[in-house]
């Protein structure tokens, strides 16, 4: 039941690996670090060619190699970069689709009627988005990949504009909004900020005058499980859910084939789907819009990226992120007064953070009280003369107490490995906090110095929580776009934040592998400023 989208979120999740062993490009024989989030960019490969060497680019998202000896490579990554992220249509398989004024317009005071009379205009107002519009996807020109932080394009990091699509309200949509069904689902594990999503996805499809919505149960687990009903969704239903964490549909991770989904979507009549969840069902979602382009219906299927580890690729932020590190400082200052009323104390705190370390590291820069923070992305040793247990040792001498801040997805390597996999197709990791727990006291009995060290899990406490202010409004305006996304035709998309502006991507583009922290990044260095901690390597 659950083979086909839970090979869809392995394959996603599984090539980040592989892709970390590319993150050092070579030239003139110096290793140097990079982050190259650009799609179409990535670490370079030594060609000669009549004994000239030249550097070649190794794409890590899917798109041609850049020959840098070429004139017009500039031109040709342009191009390239302008078909990948060019956002797919209605149009593009019905060249002859109808178009409708747009029934959204902030001039009404309730939601819009039957359209009895026809369908209303408002070329007066200005509030709509020209489907022109872009937004800049870099802001920064570096000028050497030694920069920190350095994203490059080639050595020379010639500076290219990459623009993307602004979202927002178009005038001119491609739904008749009395003959629209639209389904929500929430997938995978609970974030906070979902309800907020969900409810301003309803309350906007209102205004655009839909009167048929529904709710998905339980992920896309709902759409085959015959014990589960949709769930009737309205401005009334939804009002105050916000005040809530977790979600009023529920999630579940993995879930029936895609033809089976796609199947149960043309029975029950639906023609526009909003998806929020992270990787794994992002790939699902795209698989969707693939299969209904492939029958040739007239669906709508946008995404709205929901991973508390804020591990999606190109945006400023996801939603949760912010309310996990606000809650995580509740976890980290009870670490801190245990550890700093005991004898030697030291408290662990894990945080969140699977492949990507961004929750423990703005917690760490946030609380003020970590010591030690460590992430998957940057390497490290707990015994030896430069390892962790050695700099405990040395914090415990001379400030009597510690506290340190662990990602789950750290350290990995020190643990049994396992084959096992969720229904996401997520590998199971093992307990890194434990672990660590484990060998501190280990280490300081074999020493002969006492420590007592605890340790505080607050993972599912913070995935509960409802969404703090931040948060709140990043959740109300990715709905609103989500809404205003399908209308316009658009489909395969996902809406985000990039460069405080909000933009629709295509799917794929967003979810080849997971975003890292840059081991070479401001941010990170600016929390290793902050705890004081050296090397661990």
């Amino acid at each position: 039941m659950e083979s086909s989208l839970a090979h869809h979120a392995f394959s996603c999740s599984s090539k980040l690996a592989s892709l970390r062993s590319k993150r050092l490009f070579q030239i003139g024989g110096r290793r140097r670090p990079h982050c190259f989030d650009f799609p179409g960019s990535g670490a370079f490969d030594r060609i000669t060619r009549g004994g000239r060497v030249s550097l070649q680019i190794r794409s890590q998202v899917p798109g041609p190699a850049i020959d840098f000896s070429d004139p017009n490579w500039k031109t040709k990554y342009q191009s390239d970069f302008e078909r990948r992220f060019n956002i797919p249509h209605l149009t593009d398989v019905f060249p002859d689709a109808e178009s409708f004024p747009s029934t959204f317009c902030l001039r009404m005071r309730s939601p819009t009627g039957d359209f009895a009379g026809g369908y209303p205009s408002d070329e007066e107002w200005h509030g709509y988005i020209n489907n022109n519009d872009r937004v800049l996807l870099k802001t920064i020109h570096f000028s050497s990949p030694t920069s920190a932080g350095a994203e490059c394009i080639d050595p020379d990091c010639t500076w290219v504009e990459q623009w993307v699509h602004r979202a927002g309200p178009r005038e001119k949509i491609y739904f008749q909004p009395e003959r629209v069904k639209a389904a929500i689902v929430t997938c995978g594990g609970l974030c906070p900020g979902l309800n907020d999503v969900i409810r301003q996805i309803v309350i906007t499809l209102e205004i655009y005058g839909v009167k048929k919505i529904v709710g998905i149960p339980f992920g896309y687990r709902g759409f085959s499980d015959e014990d589960l009903n949709e769930l009737p969704l309205s401005r009334k239903v939804v009002q105050n859910i916000h005040l809530s964490g977790g979600s009023l549909l529920g999630v579940s991770r993995g879930g029936p084939s895609i033809s089976k989904i796609v199947d149960t979507m043309q029975e029950k009549g639906i023609n526009m789907l909003f998806v929020l969840g992270g990787n794994g069902t992002h790939a699902g979602a795209n698989a969707i819009h693939d299969e209904c382009r492939k029958r040739r219906l007239k669906v709508a299927v946008v995404g709205v990226p929901k991973t508390i580890d804020n591990d999606i690729l190109l945006m400023d932020k996801t939603f949760g992120f912010d309310t996990a590190v606000e809650e995580a400082q509740r976890a980290i200052n009870s670490a801190y007064i245990e550890a700093h009323s005991a004898y030697h104390g030291i408290g662990i705190v894990k945080l969140m953070g699977r492949s990507s370390g961004f929750i423990a590291m703005h917690a760490s820069l946030a609380s003020g009280q970590i010591d030690i923070c460590l992430i998957p992305e940057s390497p490290f040793h707990l015994h030896g003369p430069h390892g962790v247990l050695k700099h405990l040792k040395y914090l415990i001498e001379t400030k009597g107490s510690a506290v340190v801040c662990v990602a789950e997805g750290a350290g990995q390597n020190f643990l049994e490995k396992s084959n096992a996999t969720d229904a996401s197709g997520n590998i199971v990791l093992g307990d890194i906090g434990v672990h660590i727990q484990q060998e501190m006291k280990k280490y300081f009995k074999e020493i002969g110095i006492h420590a007592d060290v605890k340790y505080i899990d607050p993972t599912y406490m913070i995935r509960a929580c409802r969404a703090n202010a931040s948060d709140g409004i990043l959740c109300t305006v990715l709905g609103q776009n989500a809404v205003h996304g399908a209308f316009a035709g658009y489909s395969g998309i996902t809406v985000g934040i990039c460069n405080t502006h909000y933009i629709y991507f295509p799917i794929p583009e967003v979810i080849a592998y997971a975003r890292a922290v840059d081991p070479n990044s401001r941010m990170w260095h600016r929390c290793l400023t902050s705890t004081g901690q050296p090397d661990f390597v």
